[in-house]
């Protein structure tokens, strides 16, 4: 049986994590978070991202709070945002290290790094945590 402490724990988590993506895409299309010397391919790959990343945002969000709240259905959610964490992640590492992204500048190592391993531990580590979980 997973304590209340980690519940709650990967619930903030998951608030914030379902936040940060909204900052992300936020961010993006108005400071500009693109590489100085992006691939002609970059645009067209993250521009794709929006919408299933809101939907992920929302998805976490909800499952955040009803995790919070003890509620079964917080648990399902957890894992489903999970799995599209790790999935997330794994894609942008992939694209990122065949297209050199993690070698345009630091910035973009630290920003792009923190955001893909964030993605997959975060994400295994929920797989984990809600899977040991009672419903």
């Amino acid at each position: 049986m997973v304590k209340d402490d980690k519940r709650r724990l990967i619930a903030s988590l998951e608030i914030v994590t379902g936040v940060g993506l909204i900052l992300f895409w936020l961010a993006f299309f108005t400071v500009g978070l693109a590489p100085e010397k992006a691939p002609p391919c970059y645009f067209a790959y993250e521009n794709s991202f929006p919408l299933p990343d809101g939907i992920l945002a929302v998805l976490l969000l909800i499952a955040g709070i009803l995790l919070m709240k003890s509620n079964p259905a917080g648990r399902i959610l957890s894992l489903v945002g999970a799995g599209a964490l790790v999935f997330l992640g794994l894609l942008d590492f992939s694209f990122n290290l065949q297209n050199g992204i993690y070698l345009t500048s630091v910035i973009d190592l630290v920003l792009n790094a923190f955001i893909n391993l964030w993605c997959v531990v975060f994400g295994l580590a929920v797989c984990i945590v809600a899977g040991m979980m009672e419903n």
